[in-house]
């Protein structure tokens, strides 16, 4: 394989689409498809798009996967549409949605015995680093198979350190990150959610507070929306943790750990779910807590 692998895209949502025209910026072929055709358009005029997922696929050396639940790998992999037939020996998949180590698993053992070629790449970072391909991502995969997706990584991370020989293994960082994270922005939630029952000035708390030990990244960066009240300024939607602090709670509960926090967290987005906010950013979790529907 050369430098500059032809890439097939496969999903073109919030974070999918800054990362495929990061990949085209950079330089490498690149060939997209999302579902919905208008996702295709947008990034038409840096990369070359395809009417099917199958279509995309013929002749990629390396196929990157982008989607948000392990039933849309799932469909993606082995649907009526499913890319799964055309996979090669020579093709690396490389799963960089977040979709929990059970997902990638599944996907590995019934992909084994047409390719083992599979590399586990879940990100962190957000669709504005995601543009500037400024990403975290985990890699979890055989060296081999790293080595032939390393000018995607490189694309699109300013940090992709391989964190096992397995496919699955990036996806067990990323359940860590996502407890912190989801525990961070809910514990963050709380704080101001008091801080403004007892009558504090919520800017001086998140000015005063954010400059000492209980400053952290999620307090400074969600604690401002939650401030603000910019619940519409969508970077990161409430329906990521819900599905992502249930893959949390389902990993820690295949392995009998204990995860109370993380379990608390998740029903507080599950709450701000059944009250219609997915599509609303994250720090609506203030909001849960305060009560009461925000401003449109």
């Amino acid at each position: 394989m050369t430098t500059a692998p032809a890439v097939a895209w496969i999903g073109l949502g919030a974070i999918g689409a800054p990362m495929a025209r990061a990949l085209a910026v950079a330089g490498l072929p690149l060939t997209a498809y999302d579902l919905f055709p208008a996702a295709r358009e947008a990034i038409a005029e840096v990369a070359a798009t395809a009417a099917t997922a199958r279509e995309a696929v013929r002749g990629a050396d390396v196929v990157a996967v982008m989607v948000a639940t392990p039933a849309q790998l799932d469909e993606v992999l082995f649907g009526e549409d499913g890319i799964a037939a055309e996979l090669t020996v020579e093709t690396v998949l490389l799963i960089m949605s977040t979709v929990g180590p059970a997902a990638v698993d599944a996907a590995a053992a019934r992909l084994a015995p047409a390719t083992t070629r599979i590399v586990d790449a879940p990100v962190s970072g957000g669709a504005a680093r995601a543009a500037d391909g400024d990403l975290l991502v985990m890699v979890g995969g055989a060296e081999a198979d790293v080595a032939a997706v390393r000018p995607v990584l490189d694309a699109l991370a300013s940090n992709a350190p391989v964190v096992g020989p397995r496919p699955g293994d990036g996806q067990r960082f990323k359940i860590v990150n996502q407890l912190l994270c989801g525990v961070h922005i809910a514990a963050a939630g709380e704080a101001l959610a008091l801080a403004d029952a007892m009558g504090l000035d919520l800017r001086q708390v998140h000015e005063v507070l954010g400059t000492g030990a209980a400053a952290s990244f999620m307090f400074g960066d969600r604690g401002q929306r939650m401030v603000d009240g910019a619940f519409d300024d969508v970077r990161s939607a409430l329906t990521i943790f819900v599905k992502d602090m249930g893959l949390v709670t389902e990993t820690a509960a295949q392995v009998s750990q204990e995860v109370p926090l993380a379990a608390s967290a998740q029903d507080l987005y599950r709450r701000g779910s059944e009250l219609g906010w997915d599509r609303r950013d994250d720090s609506i979790v203030y909001q849960v807590l305060r009560g009461g529907d925000p401003e449109p």
